[in-house]
């Protein structure tokens, strides 16, 4: 695929000028049983915790983040080794694995907590971000613009212990099985050689 030979030009930019030092990068790509689970399993990647990021409410609970009065999102904070995966590859599993195109939505989950939305930590993942937004853009790979929020981060919540590595889990629970299952498996085919 053409745009993913694109992205990978990226990878000397957005790795260059950034500390080798480990990295964050809190992305809202819906559910974030599905984001959590996915970069579980990219190489590169130390830690994932399962949050809230984006709202005016402190501390906030799964339950009120669900209600949409919050204006947090769901999302996963990502902690990285940039000598391994760069930031950039860290959005191209990002933007291939969610829908960035449905404005507070993905599938049947509906609401400003399942949002597409970029916490950046820094201006250089700011300008990666939008780097890669406007290649996945001019490549056409959605039929609709992306509409992906691209924010600088401010606060991150850690959800509640039972949200954390839900997946695996609760593999054999109907949600993880027809939503999270599925989005794993695509990661899985389309990113074989990046896998842990």
């Amino acid at each position: 695929m053409r745009t993913l030979a694109l992205i990978f030009t990226l990878l000397i930019y957005s790795n260059s000028g950034m500390s080798k030092d480990l990295q964050k990068a809190t992305l809202g790509g819906g559910c974030f049983w599905c984001t959590e689970a996915i970069y579980l399993e990219l190489k590169g990647v130390v830690d994932v915790k399962p949050g809230y990021s984006g709202g005016h409410v402190k501390n906030p609970t799964y339950n009120e983040v669900c209600e949409g009065t919050t204006g947090h999102a769901e999302v996963v904070q990502i902690t990285f080794d940039p000598e391994v995966v760069s930031f950039s590859e860290i959005l191209e599993v990002f933007f291939m694995t969610h829908d960035p195109t449905t404005l507070n939505r993905q599938g049947n989950d509906v609401g400003p907590q399942y949002r597409s939305a970029i916490f950046y930590h820094n201006e250089k993942q700011k300008e990666v971000a939008e780097r890669v937004i406007d290649l996945f853009e001019k490549e056409e790979v959605y039929s609709k613009p992306i509409v992906t929020e691209v924010t600088g981060f401010d606060k991150f919540y850690v959800a509640e212990d039972y949200h954390i590595n839900y997946y695996a889990r609760n593999k054999t629970q109907g949600y993880c099985q027809f939503v999270v299952a599925p989005k794993l498996e695509k990661f899985k085919k389309i990113f074989k050689d990046q896998l842990k």
